[in-house]
């Protein structure tokens, strides 16, 4: 079940701790994917604290999200670039995007396979998408104060094997949001360094996320690799004597 945007809305930009995740987790989507100059990038769910790098050199950005979760005018102050739309049937063209960024949407999701097969459907040839999920070994799943411990949450081997799945492949993963689930002052701080800190521990065992980066896989043409006749074949010892 999907989360109320106006609740994600809050978190992310109405508390300490939903702006520290914020900054964590966008801190690992830029070191991924540092420019996306000329490229059309998607986000679902509630991606949209991940997509403002891109605003200004992407060639188009897009947010799409699912109507349980409802839909806000994103970015403030700017032309809106949102778009309420059906969970697994998006207004997007076959293979248009070439960045999908996808937060808040498949852990909540009801049907989480058709919602992989509209990411793979929407994904372009050489393009990337980035799942972004709450880590089942993490502190922030094991509790409700936070958006991240709503829906199923993953494990890197779980999440990687259901994409697969699916037809894509993993390519890279990484964790982000060291840090407790807390509104301490202390750690609100600190989070900088722990974020830092974590990253040379451990990359998906201790971070409140997981983010597995993948391509999309399309199977090789099958039948003849020559389906039309070769009217006149070229021989290549033509003029030569047969041997006796």
């Amino acid at each position: 079940m999907h989360l109320d945007v106006l609740d994600l809305r809050n978190f992310y930009y109405r508390t300490g701790l939903g702006r520290s995740a914020q900054r964590a987790i966008r801190s690992q989507v830029t070191t991924l994917w540092p420019e996306a100059d000329r490229l059309t990038v998607v986000g679902f769910g509630f991606a949209v604290p991940l997509l403002r790098p891109y605003l200004n050199k992407a060639r188009r950005v897009i947010a799409l999200m699912p109507g349980p979760q409802g839909v806000m005018h994103w970015p403030a102050g700017a032309k809106n670039v949102s778009v309420l739309c059906q969970e697994t049937l998006w207004p997007l063209e076959t293979g248009h995007a070439d960045r999908l960024i996808v937060m808040h949407g498949l852990e909540t999701s009801d049907h989480p396979a058709a919602l992989l097969e509209e990411c793979w459907r929407v994904l372009g040839p050489g393009g990337r998408a980035l799942f972004v999920v709450p880590n089942r070994a993490g502190l922030w799943a094991r509790g409700d104060k936070t958006p991240f411990g709503f829906g199923r949450p993953y494990s890197t081997g779980q999440l990687e094997g259901m994409l697969r799945q699916h037809g894509f492949v993993p390519e890279r993963h990484v964790a982000a949001m060291y840090m407790p689930p807390t509104r301490s002052r202390f750690w609100l701080r600190t989070g900088a360094f722990w974020e830092k800190l974590g990253r040379k521990i451990s990359t998906r065992i201790a971070g409140g996320v997981l983010l597995v980066e993948v391509t999309k896989r399309v199977a090789a043409p099958t039948g003849p690799t020559n389906p039309e006749p070769v009217r006149r074949p070229l021989r290549v010892l033509n003029g030569l004597a047969k041997p006796a």
